[in-house]
């Protein structure tokens, strides 16, 4: 077809076509990367989980799922995985859960205050900036039994009490990191303070989403400040609330600076109470050498937080009404 002028009349793209053009190709860059750094290594390491490792990939023995079986004889005799996966299930429960509900009240009462907010917010963000390796190192200083700070003012705390005649309000120091049953909660806590300050930005921002009218017409009609919280900003933050879950599940499943760095003498915690799959795949891998076993390791890992991501996002996901 010509124009009035002889000229060949050229098609254009209609504007939203030319919009989705500009977006595959923006999307190009991020899922190449995804490809190549997530993905491929992926593959990979389900690939080696199948033989035996050797520097050279010509002399890799192909043994099947015997490495699997392995796992699976571990698992069931209660050895390290074993150890590992039901700490996994304690650090979910405690860390998840406790990120979630302490930011989304940190979140809340943030959002009521007028005065210093921007400074509250610096406070709560910090510890996340912070390295996972040094956090843990101060930590475990104010953790320890002979030194910790804790534990100096749990002994000035006996003291004071005793001296008032009220010996049955002293506290005993207590061993931390070197009790199997207070190693897995203190290391959870340190967890939940340093990873709080990211779940208090991104509910903040939630929260600033909700349209003011709505509070203001539930507390017209009569509602208090529990009803409105849990029957008009919890459904509402319900978007939020479903990422908040699942990065901080992600998170949590590969958790391994803060036990590995926590405690250097005894890293894994004692009887193993602190050791997690990340750290157990770590020892196999780059202590013992058995880099088939350990990508074996991996694929179970990869797997674990596939299947709790998408049970999490059939739960949680539902439609608020207006």
């Amino acid at each position: 077809m010509r124009s009035s002028y002889g000229a060949p009349r050229r098609r254009r793209l209609s504007l939203a076509r030319r919009e989705a053009l500009w977006a595959y190709a923006f999307l190009l860059v991020p899922l190449a990367f995804f490809l190549f750094f997530r993905l491929w290594p992926a593959v990979q390491s389900l690939k080696l989980s199948f033989f035996t490792w050797h520097v050279d990939p010509e002399q890799r023995t192909f043994i099947g799922l015997q490495y699997y079986r392995e796992m699976y004889a571990n698992f069931a005799a209660k050895g390290d995985l074993f150890k590992a996966l039901r700490n996994m299930l304690y650090y979910f429960l405690l860390v998840v859960f406790g990120q979630v509900g302490i930011g989304i009240f940190s979140a809340v009462l943030l959002n009521s205050i007028t005065w210093f907010k921007g400074l509250f917010r610096a406070i709560y963000f910090a510890p996340y900036v912070t390295p996972a390796a040094a956090v843990a190192w101060v930590w475990g200083w104010m953790y320890s039994v002979n030194f910790g700070i804790f534990n100096k003012f749990l002994s000035d705390w006996s003291d004071f009490v005793t001296n008032l005649g009220l010996p049955w309000l002293a506290i005993d120091p207590q061993p931390f990191l070197t009790s199997p049953k207070q190693a897995l909660i203190a290391v959870a806590a340190v967890v939940i303070w340093q990873q709080l300050g990211f779940q208090v930005v991104i509910f903040l921002a939630g929260l600033q989403g909700i349209p003011r009218p709505m509070q203001e017409a539930a507390a017209i009609d009569g509602a208090n400040g529990w009803q409105r919280f849990w029957h008009i900003t919890i459904p509402l933050l319900n978007p939020v609330i479903v990422f908040s879950l699942i990065i901080s599940t992600i998170s949590t499943l590969q958790m391994f600076d803060q036990v590995q760095n926590i405690n250097f003498t005894d890293q894994g915690g004692p009887l193993g109470s602190t050791l997690t799959i990340a750290l157990y795949m770590y020892e196999q891998a780059f202590q013992k050498f058995r880099i088939g076993y350990a990508a074996a390791v991996t694929v179970l890992l990869f797997a674990i937080i596939l299947v709790i991501t998408l049970v999490q996002l059939k739960v949680t996901q539902r439609k608020v009404e207006y």
